[in-house]
């Protein structure tokens, strides 16, 4: 029975580790391995950057109490058009990239303002963004897509044939070398972490599942080292996407302010009372979702090369769908940034598994809904258990 219960743990603590992994394996085998070729890693990577951008960000909107932003797809599109229109005109790049953070800081800090401070329910606030500037988008593109030349941008971005850091055996080696030095930070900064806990007297993983753990996670690290080194090298959009997750992480679970975003999501009241000034943590994490909604932006403007009228269409969903299927709760208070991205990572080759495999668009859809519906399902029956 002690067995059993250990087991069960185990398998609900990992649950979309694993899930991912068999995934994997079961789109592996249907596709004969083309799941796993150079080019669809990278491709993976590539075409799900906004997802991993946006899923961090809603992440923090999520744990303040289960909230969500409906209006990231529709504020991405708005900066993208504004800093699309700019870069076609041959406006300095800087100015571009500045224009499209202020206006998506500026639009996050209206929205969280009215969140809150004035408390209007989030889904509204978003909701209304959501409609406002899509409207607006569309305004300054005149309904018409506007094409982004500026190989610079492109390169920086992670857009174009040219978006590698490096060329040729470069390349390969800095993939290598940035392969290894990823573990070994990983590594040392668990170990630490885990010495630090003991010292303090608080509980630590067991041995064998933490080593068991690392060693799974390393061998992923190098295994998608190894791939990108066999194509082109390290696409440069991987760097955005490394910044934005290591400094969300650490935020989220190395800083006082990351514990007042669970702290307000596992009981606001109680948070307040505690000296916890909760509105603004909530004016963060909007203020915050806006200004990652701005770097999507840019990335998806140079992964198209222009800025279209569609551009963001659904992609709230996307980082909604990633957050609650990589372990962040409906009720708040409870997710990680690792968990989000394995979420988002979990969509990605639900997607192109698919895509490889020639299904129907529409079914693709009915995958992804059912996918996210079992994750709150078990988020749910998880909560009652341990009620």
């Amino acid at each position: 029975m002690k067995k059993n219960s250990k087991l069960l743990g185990f398998i609900q603590k990992y649950t979309m580790i694993i899930a991912l992994v068999l995934v994997v394996v079961i789109f592996s085998i249907t596709t004969d391995g083309k799941l796993l070729f150079a080019q669809n890693i990278n491709n993976l990577i590539s075409q799900n950057a906004y997802v991993f951008v946006l899923a961090t960000g809603m992440l923090l909107c999520i744990l303040t109490g289960g909230n969500i932003d409906l209006s990231v797809g529709s504020v991405l599109c708005f900066c993208g058009a504004v800093g699309g229109t700019l870069l076609s005109k041959n406006t300095p790049i800087i100015l571009a990239v500045l224009a499209m953070l202020g206006i998506g800081l500026a639009i996050g800090a209206w929205q969280a303002f009215w969140i809150a401070y004035v408390r209007v329910p989030p889904f509204i606030t978003t909701l209304s963004g959501m409609l406002v500037f899509r409207g607006l988008a569309n305004v300054v593109l005149d309904a018409k897509s506007v094409r982004v030349s500026n190989e610079v941008y492109l390169k920086i971005f992670g857009g174009g044939a040219e978006c590698f850091i490096l060329k040729g055996e470069a390349a390969k080696t800095l993939c290598l070398v940035v392969g290894v030095a990823a573990i070994v930070v990983f590594v040392g900064a668990t170990l630490l972490s885990r010495i630090n806990r003991a010292k303090k007297g608080y509980t630590v993983e067991k041995f064998v599942p933490y080593i068991i753990k690392t060693v799974a996670i390393s061998a992923v690290i190098a295994f998608f080292a190894y791939k990108l080194s066999q194509f082109k090298g390290l696409p440069t959009v991987l760097i955005w996407i490394g910044l934005v997750v290591g400094t969300y992480s650490y935020i989220t679970s190395k800083t006082t302010i990351g514990r007042h975003f669970y702290a307000v999501g596992g009981n606001e009241k109680a948070a307040k009372l505690s000296g916890i000034n909760t509105n603004r943590v909530y004016f963060l994490a909007y203020t915050s979702m806006g200004m990652l909604a701005a770097l999507s932006a840019m990335l998806v403007v140079a992964r198209m090369a222009s800025a279209t009228p569609q551009a963001g269409e659904s992609y709230e969903m996307d980082a909604i769908g990633s957050c609650f299927i990589g372990g962040a709760s409906a009720y708040g208070g409870i997710g990680t940034v690792p968990g989000v991205i394995i979420g988002a990572l979990l969509m990605g080759v639900i997607n192109m598994g698919m895509s490889i495999m020639g299904v129907d668009m529409n079914y693709q859809k009915v995958v992804k809904g059912l996918v996210l519906l079992a994750a709150v399902i078990f988020d749910v029956a998880t909560k009652k258990k341990n009620s």
